[in-house]
C-alpha cells in the first residue's frame, strides 16, 4: 500500500499539461466475448509508455466506472499524444485497427471514447492521501499560507514551486 503524505499538499508543473480521458463502454456485458479482447489492448499501450521516458506520458490513472473502465492520463504535450496515437510502429495504431475491425462486428456490444484537455491552469488539494492524480503525474508540494484556498491556487495557474517562497 501506498504511504500516505501527511498534511495537505498540491500540485506544481510548468509548461504545457494535456489531460487525456479515455474509456471503454460496455454496453452488453453479457457479450464478454467481444469487450474482453478490448479490454486487453489498453496494458501493451501503458507499458510501452510508461518504459519510455520521451513518450510523454507523465502518469495515469485507472479507474472503473458503472458502464466500464477509463484512465485519466496526463501528457508533457498536446504534440506528444498525438504523435503516439498516430504512430504506426507504436501498439496504439494497430490496436485501433483492431478495435475499429471488431466493432463492426460486434453490433454495439462496446464502445470506445476519449476527451482532451490542455490545461492553462489547475488547481488541486489532497489530505492526507497517497500520491495520486496530479501530483504523482507532476510533482508534489505542500501548501502554504498563500495558497490555502482554492480561488489562490487556481489565480496563481502552476502552483507554487516551494512552500518556502511563499
Amino acid at each position: 500500500m501506498a504511504s500516505l503524505l501527511r498534511g495537505r499538499m498540491t500540485h506544481h508543473h510548468e509548461g504545457e499539461l494535456v489531460v487525456f480521458h479515455i474509456g471503454m463502454t460496455i454496453n452488453r456485458w453479457y457479450r464478454p466475448d467481444k469487450w474482453i479482447p478490448i479490454l486487453g489492448e489498453m496494458g501493451p499501450m501503458l507499458r510501452e509508455l510508461s518504459t519510455d521516458p520521451e513518450s510523454g506520458l507523465k502518469g495515469f490513472t485507472v479507474l472503473l466506472g458503472a458502464r466500464g473502465p477509463y484512465l485519466v492520463q496526463y501528457w508533457s504535450s498536446l504534440e506528444k499524444l498525438y504523435s503516439y496515437a498516430s504512430a504506426p510502429g507504436q501498439a496504439h495504431r494497430p490496436a485501433w485497427s483492431r478495435f475499429n475491425k471488431r466493432a463492426r462486428t460486434a453490433e454495439g456490444a462496446v464502445g470506445i471514447w476519449h476527451e482532451t484537455y490542455v490545461v492553462e491552469r489547475a488547481e488541486s488539494i489532497y489530505v492526507d492521501t497517497p500520491a495520486m492524480g496530479l501530483p504523482r503525474a507532476t510533482s508534489i508540494v505542500p501548501v502554504g499560507a498563500r495558497h490555502d484556498g482554492a480561488r489562490a491556487r487556481v489565480a496563481d495557474g502552476a502552483t507554487p514551486r516551494t512552500a518556502g517562497t511563499e
